[in-house]
């Protein structure tokens, strides 16, 4: 092998590992991108609950003259 074979087999190498690591970080993103979707639904879950427990607890306010009127 000459010099030019060397050079092109280390950057079919380099390219071969440059691929296999653009593949293992896309899924890695696709499974973070489900954690996240997951996460964001029990937020809003939650956050509707904490609303209709606020308001089932909060006081009703009557729409009153204050006493100095």
């Amino acid at each position: 092998m000459n010099s030019e074979d060397d050079r092109l087999t280390a950057l079919e190498m380099r390219t071969a590992e440059q691929e296999r690591t653009i593949e293992q970080m896309s899924d890695q993103i696709a499974d973070q991108w489900k954690t996240v979707e997951r996460l964001q639904n029990r937020l809003d879950a939650l956050t509707e609950r904490f609303l209709t427990l606020e308001e089932q607890s909060a006081p009703a306010i009557e729409a009153a003259k204050p006493p100095h009127w």
